[in-house]
């Protein structure tokens, strides 16, 4: 695992607080909420495709 994923993660998670808190803070809640549920599809997305080479480097150190 690379040390550049978790900075990635890190970056998107501040990135969406700040917007958060800003949104929130202009009365805009619903905008707020789409901004954490986007900025958890990016990190869940990048996740997903660590866990797919994980799951492939598995099936073929096994052979199977």
């Amino acid at each position: 695992m690379d040390v550049d994923l978790i900075f990635k993660i890190a970056a998107v998670g501040i990135l969406v607080a700040v917007l958060n808190q800003l949104l929130v803070r202009s009365g805009r809640e619903e905008q707020a909420l789409m901004t954490t549920l986007a900025g958890l599809v990016v990190v869940m997305m990048m996740l997903v495709r660590q866990i797919s080479d994980l799951f492939e480097l598995v099936r073929t150190l096994f052979s199977l």
